[in-house]
């Protein structure tokens, strides 16, 4: 009997990307399943014109979090979870679809090539990257803990399999933050919610400059010495350097959490407070 596999993609604000990523699989997947946060531009038409199914998912800041929701919609045991910025290159799709139809594994670790800034740095990527992507809906474990980066966890009696990777034709190609400003405005986004997932309220102000000190550039060393991003040439020497800011902005956000009792301020919050600084101090000051 033939083995069916339901294609999650989760969305937001993605009408440049969706089609490219819909193209990519809807030739062999048997159901599309489009979980929308409200975009506002034409992303849900996309998905319709491809005869994916529409759910909607209420916008949250951790944008992973809505996975264990996009694949409860899916109806087929089989999952792919891919997202909105992504495409499944043709011969990984054909040994995606032979292992299903095998039947005789239970998960299978896709390989990853991120590129950004315009092209591509294997190198400081850590190219293949490897996620448990495409899985049998019954071995995910405890469902998905909507950490950041974060996917699921599977079951010990899950049979795993690998595919080999290879540059561009057996990977998933990741189109990510084309320019430093697009790169910029993601990791603004994502290091607010890190930032609240590393945050403890016991955080002294030691254990900050320690974090300051040594986790920016562990993470720079990482991309540049270690995956020799350096024989990337400048592509990969920028990634690295805007990595090292991505740690230093986390440790900012987690000391302004520490600064506001434990809550991440919003900008209305923070402006009150100056202002409310601003008055203590006139009341202060001796004319």
């Amino acid at each position: 009997m033939k083995q069916k596999i339901s294609v999650v993609i989760n969305t937001l604000n993605e009408e440049v990307n969706l089609p490219y990523a819909l193209r990519s699989v809807h030739s062999w997947a048997d159901e599309l399943v489009v979980v929308d946060m409200y975009s506002e531009d034409r992303t849900v038409e996309i998905a319709k014109q491809y005869g994916a199914k529409i759910y909607y998912h209420k916008r949250i800041a951790a944008f992973d979090g809505a996975r264990q929701f996009a694949i409860e919609q899916a109806s087929n045991e089989w999952i792919l979870i891919l997202d909105a910025d992504e495409e499944i290159s043709p011969n990984l799709a054909m040994s995606i679809n032979d292992i299903i139809q095998e039947d005789q594994f239970d998960v299978i670790e896709l390989p990853r090539a991120n590129l950004a800034l315009s092209g591509f740095a294997p190198h400081e990527s850590g190219f293949p990257e490897y996620h448990k992507r495409a899985f049998k809906k019954k071995f995910v474990k405890d469902g998905y803990k909507g950490k950041i980066h974060t996917f699921f966890q599977f079951t010990p009696a899950a049979r795993i399999t690998k595919i080999t990777a290879s540059y561009p034709d057996m990977c998933v190609r990741h189109y990510t933050s084309p320019t430093v400003s697009a790169f910029f405005y993601k990791i603004n986004r994502y290091t607010s919610v890190e930032a609240v997932d590393r945050y403890n309220s016991n955080t002294n102000n030691v254990m900050l400059i320690a974090l300051l000190l040594f986790r920016p550039l562990k993470t720079f060393f990482i991309h540049y010495v270690k995956r020799q991003g350096f024989r990337d040439g400048w592509r990969g020497f920028w990634l690295s350097v805007i990595f090292f800011i991505y740690e230093l902005m986390t440790v900012a956000k987690i000391w302004e959490i520490k600064d506001n009792c434990g809550h991440q301020p919003t900008d209305d919050g923070a402006l009150e407070r100056m202002r409310e600084h601003v008055k203590s101090c006139s009341r202060k000051s001796v004319w």
